[in-house]
């Protein structure tokens, strides 16, 4: 092999490993935050419940939209009850009012239908509303069960505070 073959080989696979630290590195700093990335989406939540909380302390007003009331409708009283205790022990909800027997009309296959339902009314934190209409889509009696959700503009910060210490974080 003559001197300039010899540099260029050496050239070379000085070469290459600076290509293989630089990519090693790289690759360790898009793992690194990828790792941040996956671990604030999943802390997400319950920063986003510390943040309210704080908020509420230091200003002493709430935040819009922290909690929800949601309606769902039942075909009797037992139904709403048996609902209403599985969501209370899966610790969805603050609390569940039932309504007793309304009067309800409404279009089914495209006639007028009249009925007597109960009503519940739940409260809960916005971010467990999801959870409460997958569970009682699950169990509903009902095909197509009245789930509707409405976010709780303002309140009473004292029973605000009691629904957050009610219901765990996700």
């Amino acid at each position: 092999m003559t001197v300039g073959a010899g540099n260029r080989m050496e050239w070379l696979l000085q070469r290459c490993h600076k290509e293989a630290v630089s990519n090693s590195a790289f690759r360790s700093l898009l793992l690194i935050f990828c790792m941040l990335l996956v671990l604030t989406v999943s802390i997400y939540p319950g920063l986003w419940s510390i943040g309210v909380q704080l908020y509420s302390a230091f200003t002493g007003s709430y935040v819009p939209g922290h909690h929800s009331v949601l309606l769902i409708n039942s075909p009797n009283e037992q139904a709403a009850k048996d609902i209403g205790r599985a969501i209370m022990e899966r610790r969805l909800a603050a609390s569940i009012n039932i309504l007793s027997r309304t009067s309800t009309m409404y279009f089914w296959k495209g006639e007028i239908q009249d009925a007597s339902e109960f009503l519940m009314v739940v409260k809960t934190k916005t971010s467990r509303t999801r959870h409460v209409i997958d569970y009682v889509r699950s169990v509903h009696p009902y095909a197509n069960p009245e789930v509707l959700s409405f976010p709780v503009e303002d309140g009473s910060l004292a029973y605000m505070k009691w629904m957050d210490e009610a219901i765990p974080d996700d």
